[in-house]
């Protein structure tokens, strides 16, 4: 595979994972919780929920890192997290329901 190719899937591999850590983030604020499930999830789903998050953009972080030297890599890194945020936003404000794809293992109060 040519060298920009595999960059542009390392870069695509880390702002999913940024929007995915986004993502994982705002579902563990119960507010945002109640808006996806109709209820708030456990204390300790909201914990996962917040390693999760955590995790997924340390991981967007080495992604970029992987492609770029650190200067590029991290201004690349955190206009994914803006991006990502921002989309984060927008589907929370009109979609929350379309987060719980980020959690399946959470049901909503009627079992959904």
């Amino acid at each position: 595979m040519p060298e920009h190719a595999s960059a542009a899937w390392l870069l695509l591999a880390a702002v999913l994972s940024a929007f995915a850590g986004m993502g994982w983030l705002a579902l563990s604020m119960p507010v945002h919780a109640q808006q996806a499930w109709n209820r708030a999830p456990t204390p300790a789903a909201l914990r996962v929920l917040r390693w999760l998050g955590a995790i997924a953009i340390a991981a967007a972080l080495f992604l970029c890192l992987g492609v770029d030297h650190a200067t590029m890599a991290v201004l690349v890194w955190l206009m994914s997290l803006t991006g990502a945020a921002l989309l984060v936003a927008f589907v929370l404000s009109s979609r929350p329901r379309w987060l719980r794809a980020l959690a399946p293992w959470l049901r909503d109060a009627r079992g959904e």
